[in-house]
């Protein structure tokens, strides 16, 4: 089956490994990729780090107090942190949820913590840890730069009807990918392939439009990969 990656392509490649060891024939087709914003980091002092995605690992390299605490909301973002420098890592079960639970319990709740997360992100875990008593600053250090249209091989597959899978790892790709194929004149093809959702979350505005959906079992990649089973 031929499943299209949109994710950015950063990220791309490493899933289309895992897609081509399942036996399914990836397509790579970025729809975002990422970039630094350039927004200057807050002003500490701070009492712990929040990271919640691999890709602020670049942007964490230039906070020299590398003894600071870091909680990472899953394995691969860890992993990210650790090349970053910093040893004291609390690693979360894949999602916001866990990821603000996992806080409070370490944590006083007098304390200031640094997101250190995209331009456009949930509200979550920092409107949880507030209510607990947090003091949470974001520094929106890089950004999933949208494309104008889609890629070719996108359009081309999806024209031909050889598209089996449609990964979706977040709401707004999700909403964006919806968007770029109504405006390349596509939406009429999107109930062939199903659309494999990280959570329901993403699935949310595919559901809209009564498209065939598989939803992971949990917020992590060896879930959603594991729809394609």
């Amino acid at each position: 089956m031929r499943v299209l990656v949109t994710r950015a392509e950063e990220d791309a490649g490493r899933t289309a490994r895992r897609i081509a060891a399942l036996g399914h024939e990836p397509v790579i087709a970025p729809i975002t990729r990422i970039v630094p914003t350039g927004d200057p980091r807050p002003a500490g002092p701070w009492d712990a780090l929040i990271v919640t995605s691999a890709h602020a690992e670049e942007a964490i390299r230039s906070i020299a107090d590398k003894a600071l605490p870091v909680f990472a909301v899953g394995e691969r973002t860890a992993r990210a942190v650790r090349q970053a420098g910093f040893s004291t890592v609390a690693v979360a079960d894949g999602d916001a949820v866990s990821l603000s639970g996992l806080i409070r319990r370490s944590l006083p709740p007098d304390r200031v913590l640094l997101h250190v997360t995209a331009r456009h992100h949930k509200e979550e875990p920092a409107l949880s840890l507030q209510a607990a008593g947090f003091r949470v600053v974001h520094w929106e250090a890089y950004e999933a730069a949208a494309a104008e249209r889609l890629p070719e091989s996108a359009i081309a597959d999806l024209q031909a009807g050889r598209t089996g899978a449609v990964l979706h790892y977040s709401r707004r790709g999700a909403e964006l990918f919806l968007r770029l194929a109504k405006e390349a004149h596509l939406s009429s093809t999107l109930s062939a392939p199903v659309h494999l959702c990280l959570s329901p979350d993403v699935a949310a505005p595919i559901e809209a439009l009564d498209l065939p959906v598989r939803v992971a079992s949990r917020p992590d990649e060896e879930a959603l990969l594991a729809t394609l089973r």
